[in-house]
């Protein structure tokens, strides 16, 4: 099994209300065994990752800006800072409207992923819906690992269904020897609507968590509808209680 993490923009307007250690502590508790984060909130990254460890966790991965030479040097500055060696980020929609748009982009990672790598940083681009839409009858993430040879993916299963147009478990299989890492998340796969916790949705979660072999899994909820640490909890008691992931 592999060990589990959850991305901190799931708890932001909790960490906003009660303050990032107090939430920390709590996924602590829950039994993550790291988190997906950074600076932040007041604290340094020093203090950050003194905080996540005294905690009996670690940071799993942090997020970054590979759109610029200055961004992915400045997210190994971040990585070596907080210990971990897995990053990742990501573009939005004008990125992937076109073909032209689809070649830029690559150009930039071709010359802003070796920066991390070089470093001994594994970056996983993370996906959003777009890149599994179709440009000229192809996927956008197919132009991509062809343009981007290199290509690394943190793969999030839910974004990857593109609202049911795809299985997501296949879009794991296809691109199985690229996923590092792996946003595990769930829901009905419905546009607008919110996500459930992990488990309580419409994604094949275990069909995709076999289908490769990520260093880490890590929880994410965009939205939910109703007590955002209730999700975060059943997202663990599930993941951990069918075997699927490993807690503390």
């Amino acid at each position: 099994m592999k060990p589990l993490s959850i991305q901190l923009y799931t708890c932001r307007n909790v960490i906003a209300d009660r303050g990032l250690p107090a939430v920390l502590k709590e996924i602590s508790d829950i039994g993550y065994r790291g988190v997906e984060g950074g600076a932040g909130n007041g604290l340094s990254e020093a203090e950050f990752r003194s905080i996540v460890e005294d905690l009996g966790m670690v940071v799993s991965s942090t997020w970054g800006d590979v759109g610029t030479v200055e961004g992915a040097e400045k997210l190994v500055e971040s990585c070596h800072a907080l210990g971990t060696t897995y990053a990742a980020g990501g573009f939005w929609v004008e990125a992937f409207e076109t073909r032209e748009s689809i070649e830029k982009t690559a150009v930039t990672l071709n010359e802003t992923l070796p920066i991390l790598s070089n470093a001994g940083i594994t970056f996983g681009l993370h996906n959003h819906w777009m890149e599994f839409e179709c440009r000229d009858g192809v996927l956008v993430m197919d132009h991509l690992v062809r343009l981007v040879p290199n290509l690394k993916l943190e793969l999030d299963i839910y974004w990857s269904s593109n609202f049911m147009a795809n299985k997501p478990e296949e879009m794991v299989a296809r691109y199985a020897d690229r996923v590092a890492l792996m946003h595990v998340k769930d829901g009905p796969q419905i546009k607008g609507e919110p996500m459930t916790a992990v488990g309580h949705g419409t994604v094949d979660v275990r069909a995709c968590i076999e289908a490769a072999n990520p260093a880490w899994l890590v929880v994410e909820l965009d939205e939910y509808d109703g007590d955002m640490m209730d999700a975060v909890r059943d997202s663990h008691a599930y993941l951990t209680g069918n075997g699927l992931a490993a807690g503390k």
